[in-house]
């Protein structure tokens, strides 16, 4: 004989009737709902109400607040006396070492001392990217001349003498007579040495 609460939770009329109690429990529960309502947004009030504490300043907002995230915003390059390019339609925009038309792309001899080769680079784009390009890791962080990752020595004299600079900001008048330069923002002019991850 089967035992006694065995028997009483195999009975089928009493699962029968719970399905039924719990089924009847949810259609009332929805159909009554919570009664819960969304509150009103608030956002553009807590907005206006930040902006409205915050007093006004004379000062460009960066681009950027984090420390070598680039913000960009005008400097004026290293060397450079700010010269803009016209566009075809009357415009103005400023232009880099790197936007050379393609017929007037000149090629350098490049030694990469750290590296034991010679490579030929164009006038086109940062020794950084052509490095890069060769399948070697070269040091680099920010790769907008606001840090100095990705110093460089050139050996043979004054850095401007052998690159343009295009927007260093970290680099000072002596550091680059000493031959420093920054390989993400560097573009070649002549034919050198360069001793990678050297910073001043």
């Amino acid at each position: 004989m089967l035992n006694p609460l065995i028997a009483n939770v195999a009975n089928p009329p009493a699962i029968v009737l719970a399905a039924v109690a719990t089924l009847l429990v949810v259609l009332v529960t929805s159909v009554r709902g919570t009664g819960w309502e969304p509150t009103t947004d608030i956002s553009e009030e807590v907005l206006e109400r930040r902006a409205a504490a915050v007093p006004e300043t004379e000062f460009p907002e960066p681009g950027n607040r984090a420390i070598g995230g680039g913000g960009g915003g005008g400097a004026i390059p290293a060397g450079g006396d700010g010269e803009e390019g016209e566009l075809e339609e009357g415009g103005t925009a400023s232009s880099g070492p790197g936007d050379i038309p393609e017929d007037e792309v000149e090629y350098f001899e490049v030694e990469f001392v750290k590296q034991g080769e010679t490579v030929e680079l164009s006038n086109d784009q940062p020794i950084l990217e052509q490095g890069e390009d060769e399948g070697w890791d070269l040091p680099y962080a920010c790769r907008q001349g606001q840090c100095v990752s990705c110093a460089g020595r050139i050996a043979d004299g004054p850095s401007e003498d052998f690159v343009e600079h295009d927007n260093q900001q970290m680099l000072e008048e002596a550091e680059i007579d000493d031959g420093y330069t920054l390989t993400c923002v560097a573009y070649p002019r002549d034919s050198f040495s360069i001793e990678t991850g050297e910073a001043p």
